[in-house]
């Protein structure tokens, strides 16, 4: 199954898939919820997701399909090679994890591999992976909140839009900085961005 929202990619994969002989696509989902749906229906042997789909996002329908089917194998598929990203990912319960640009050989070499109970790592994933794991994790408020700094609100604001203190706020930032190593919100952001905790819409 290929979990995708851009129609082009969703076509290009599944044409991908379906000119191997030993595998054949059978289902496309275009949104998280309906990729839950739709592995429900279908039981795929493996699943390509997409990491950030609309509504319910990749890593979310991830976790409930595996909730349910644990023993589902999914690849997750990302324009975005964050160290973050690929850690939630690999947290969540992937098999492997693979950026968009992957050549088609190497893909469906991928699907036959995880089909067969192995985990493929690419070396570029293998260092974003190594990158992220000896750094302390955010919370889940902590996250919402450096979040919320990269979109340029102030502690006010944010105090405001959560229902806490500015004094919380600043406690929050504050262990956010420490987590990150970083001194201010501009470098905590560029941070953000760079292991893929925020992304650009």
């Amino acid at each position: 199954m290929v979990a995708e929202d851009h129609f082009v990619v969703r076509v290009g994969l599944s044409s991908i898939i379906n000119s191997q002989p030993d595998m054949v696509n059978i289902a496309e989902a275009g949104n998280g919820l309906q990729a839950v749906e739709l592995f429900e229906q279908h039981l795929p042997d493996v699943t390509l997701m997409d990491l950030r789909l609309p509504g319910m996002g990749g890593i979310e329908a991830l976790a409930a399909i595996l909730a349910k089917w644990p023993r589902a194998r999914i690849i997750m598929l990302s324009s975005f090679g964050g160290p973050e990203n690929v850690f939630r990912a690999f947290r969540a319960g992937a098999r492997a994890y693979f950026l968009k640009d992957v050549k088609g050989r190497d893909l469906v070499d991928a699907i036959r591999a995880v089909h067969a109970g192995q985990r493929p790592l690419p070396p570029e994933i293998a260092s974003c992976l190594a990158e992220r794991l000896p750094g302390p994790e955010l919370s889940a408020r902590e996250t919402e909140i450096l979040r919320l700094i990269a979109n340029g609100q102030t502690n006010k604001q944010i105090s405001t839009r959560l229902g806490i203190s500015e004094g919380t706020v600043r406690v929050h930032a504050s262990n956010v900085f420490a987590k990150l190593g970083c001194s201010d919100r501009a470098q905590a952001v560029a941070v953000a961005f760079q292991r893929g905790i925020v992304c650009i819409e």
